[in-house]
């Protein structure tokens, strides 16, 4: 954990996949660079997270996945918890699509744990597109597989890798609505969404065609999910309000204990 004056560590889930860069073609752990710009941007120092691969660990070993991600969280001040490829359906009790792609069990192993470690400590979060769903799930709540089958457009993801902008009306008294204000415009490029709200989740901000694009985990000092990108513009914002809660926990957390008489 940061020492008072030190940038707070935040945690940053990564993508792992077979990934090219230079004359390379190898398995590899990534993030967007977004995302960490965006952490330094609002005060904080990022650290990678990534999910172990195939001969590290095996699939399913959820008990030194559980170990581990807890020791992280320990050693951390905030978490995000990125975008990226589809949680496995079977994770909140439904049969997969067979248009869902990027499923990795590994890293739905990890992320799962990592939020399960953070929440149980007040760690404060940011859940992120991708990490805003596994939020969902964790909680017990369920994901709508095709949202454009359900909305007849593909307004929330034109193409894939593309961005759409979308309205979102935030809920009063909400911190997204106090961070963002009440109306934002913000980058979306998903196809999936919160179906079911998961146990513990406010919603905090609705897209105009009622999509839940924003939650939070009510008794928890920070912990939002967006279905959104604010990286992609650089929107600090969010990441602000992350790192500032950081800040906050660590200065609590580092003051003397009162002796009891």
């Amino acid at each position: 954990m940061s020492r008072p004056g030190t940038r707070p560590l935040i945690g940053v889930t990564t993508y792992r996949q077979v990934t090219q860069w230079w004359s390379w073609d190898r398995d590899a752990a990534l993030v967007p660079g977004g995302y960490l710009d965006t952490v330094v941007a609002a005060g904080g120092w990022p650290v990678l997270l990534p999910p172990l691969g195939e001969g590290v660990a095996e699939e399913g070993d959820a008990v030194a996945v559980t170990r581990m991600a807890g020791a992280l969280v320990e050693a951390l001040d905030g978490l995000v918890v990125i975008g990226g490829g589809d949680v496995a359906a079977d994770r909140y009790g439904h049969d997969a699509d067979e248009r869902n792609g990027g499923v990795n069990p590994f890293r739905d192993e990890l992320e799962l744990q990592l939020l399960d470690a953070a929440l149980e400590r007040d760690v404060p979060v940011l859940a992120i597109c991708r990490g805003h769903q596994v939020l969902n799930v964790l909680l017990g709540g369920t994901l709508v597989q095709q949202l454009p089958d359900l909305l007849g457009s593909t307004r929330h993801q034109p193409q894939a890798g593309a961005f759409g902008e979308v309205t979102v009306v935030t809920e009063p008294g909400t911190i997204v609505r106090g961070l963002l204000g009440e109306r934002p415009v913000v980058l979306c490029s998903h196809h999936q969404a919160i179906e079911e709200l998961g146990d513990a989740l406010l919603v905090s901000a609705r897209s105009d065609d009622g999509v839940i694009e924003a939650v939070e985990v009510l008794g928890r000092t920070f912990a939002v999910g967006v279905q959104w990108h604010p990286e992609e513009r650089g929107d600090v914002r969010l990441f602000a309000g992350l790192v500032d809660a950081a800040r906050q926990r660590t200065g609590r957390s580092q003051q003397p204990k009162k002796e009891q008489a």
